[in-house]
């Protein structure tokens, strides 16, 4: 599994450290987009400091894409394999469930096209659909 991790990161041209290694493996498990803070919660002895810097670092290099649920927090996802966060190709719905506050990617949903006045230039798209998620509605 490390030699896994440490391919995937070195796919993306990102060194792979103890930390980023621990976080990607973090990531790989979650079902849902992960929160700084939530985060934090799994490596109770490691600086939050550190954590942001791994994050973004991830996203920079198109491991990871940051979401706008509206909570106020961004949350973090992995982004599928090929992606490149590409605002043309790449862009995907996201849920989040009402009751559990958890953020789900639906990378089979696509964000529709959308053509934008000539001298306008978009870099960065998200659409939240808000509701109760398969697992709450049982």
């Amino acid at each position: 599994m490390i030699k896994e991790l440490e391919d995937k990161l070195k796919q993306k041209d990102i060194r792979p450290t103890a930390m980023r290694l621990l976080v990607l493996e973090a990531l790989v498990v979650q079902k849902a987009a992960i929160s700084l803070s939530d985060l934090e919660k799994t490596f109770e002895k490691s600086d939050r400091v550190t954590l942001f810097r791994t994050l973004k670092t991830f996203q920079e290099n198109g491991l990871v894409h940051s979401i706008d649920d509206g909570t106020g927090a961004p949350k973090y996802a992995l982004c599928a394999e090929g992606c490149n966060c590409d605002i043309e190709r790449d862009l995907h719905v996201h849920f989040h469930c009402r009751v559990c506050s958890e953020t789900f990617c639906l990378p089979k949903y696509k964000i529709p096209e959308i053509e934008l006045p000539s001298m306008f230039k978009g870099e960065e798209a998200n659409l939240v659909v808000k509701g109760i998620c398969g697992k709450c509605a049982e």
